[in-house]
C-alpha cells in the first residue's frame, strides 16, 4: 500500500496528508475548493519549514514531502489507483454519508475506506458503502504530524483483515493505534468533551473566570492546555457537534451542551479559527503562542 487519497484539505486533512507523505506515501489530496487546497500545501509547507529550523529534518526531507503530494479537486479522478482512502471533511452526518456514497461509486471494491470522524457512528456511515467490511474509522489528533495516537474504531461490519491493516500501516506512519469500539464520542471524546463541556458550565455558573480554571487544569492536573483553550483550539462548533451526537446517542443528560457553549456557537464565537472563543486571538501573537504550548 503506496497510494493514499485523503478526502478534506482543512486542519486535519492536510496534517494527514503531511503524515502520510513525509512517510514515503503517495498523497493525493481531495477538496472541492482550490483556494482550500493552495492554503492546505501552504499549510504543510509551514509546517516542514518550522520542522525544518528545528533541525527535525533535513531540506531533502522536505522536498521529498511536498513532491509526494498531488492536489485533486475532483473525487472520481483523485481516487484512481489508491488503495486507501482517508475521509476528514467537516463533522457533518450528512456530508459524509454522501461523501462516502460518492467513493464507493468511484474506488475499487478492495479499497480500504477510513473517516476520520471524531464522533459520528462508523457502523452508520458504512451504511453508504457498498461493501462495509471494508470500512473502519481512523481518528487522528490535532496536530496530526506530532500527536501520536490514532483512534482506530472498528464498525460493526468492519473485517479483521481491514483492522489488521489499518492498525500496521498506522504503526508505519509513526503512531500508536488503539482499537476502539464504535459507541458516542468513542474513548478520546466521550472522556475529553464532558470535561470541556463541565468546565464551560463552571464558567457559566461563576464558580471563577477563564484564565482561573484554565490555571487549575494545567497547574494543579498537568493538562498542557487548559480545557476553555483546548475548546478554542478544537472550535467550539465542533465540540458542540460531538456532545450532540453523544447526547442524542446515549439519551443522557450529562452529555447535554452548555447553554453558554450553544449561545457562542449560535453567535459565530468558535474559538481559533474564528479569532473569539473563550480567549481573543484578534492579535497573531497570542494565536501563535497557543500553538506553541500545545506542541510542547
Amino acid at each position: 500500500m503506496k497510494n493514499i487519497a485523503v478526502i478534506g484539505a482543512g486542519t486535519m486533512g492536510n496534517g494527514i496528508a503531511h503524515t502520510f507523505a513525509q512517510n514515503g506515501y503517495n498523497v493525493k489530496l481531495i477538496d472541492v475548493s482550490e483556494n482550500s487546497l493552495i492554503r492546505g500545501i501552504n499549510t504543510i509547507e509551514k509546517n516542514l519549514d518550522r520542522m525544518l529550523s528545528k533541525e527535525k529534518i533535513s531540506q531533502a526531507e522536505k522536498e521529498s514531502t511536498l513532491g509526494n503530494i498531488t492536489t485533486h479537486t475532483d473525487i472520481k479522478n483523485g481516487v484512481k489507483e489508491v488503495q486507501l482512502v482517508v475521509e476528514a471533511a467537516t463533522e457533518n452526518e450528512s456530508l459524509k454519508l454522501k461523501i462516502f456514497k460518492d467513493l464507493s461509486d468511484s474506488c475499487n471494491d478492495d479499497v480500504i475506506l477510513a473517516t476520520n470522524t471524531s464522533s459520528i457512528s462508523i457502523t452508520k456511515i458504512a451504511t453508504a458503502v457498498n461493501n462495509p467490511a471494508r470500512l473502519i474509522g481512523m481518528h487522528f489528533m490535532n496536530p496530526v504530524p506530532i500527536m501520536k495516537l490514532v483512534e482506530v474504531i472498528k464498525g460493526y461490519n468492519t473485517s479483521t483483515e481491514v483492522l489488521d491493516t489499518v492498525f500496521k500501516l498506522s504503526e508505519n506512519i509513526g503512531k500508536v493505534p488503539v482499537e476502539v469500539n464504535d459507541y458516542p464520542g468513542f474513548v478520546a471524546n466521550r472522556i475529553l468533551m464532558p470535561m470541556i463541556n463541565e468546565a464551560i458550565e463552571t464558567l457559566y455558573n461563576g464558580v471563577a473566570g477563564v484564565y482561573e480554571i484554565d490555571t487549575v487544569m494545567k497547574l494543579g492536573m498537568a493538562h498542557p492546555m487548559g480545557p476553555l483553550q483546548l475548546a478554542d483550539f478544537i472550535g467550539l462548533d465542533v465540540c458542540l457537534s460531538i456532545l450532540n451526537v453523544m447526547y442524542d446517542g446515549f439519551k443522557n443528560p450529562k452529555y447535554a451542551p452548555c447553554p453558554l457553549l450553544v449561545n457562542m456557537v449560535t453567535a459565530g464565537k468558535l474559538g481559533v479559527k474564528s479569532g473569539e472563543g473563550f480567549y481573543d486571538y484578534s492579535e497573531n501573537r497570542k494565536a501563535e503562542v497557543i500553538a506553541k504550548q500545545f506542541q510542547k
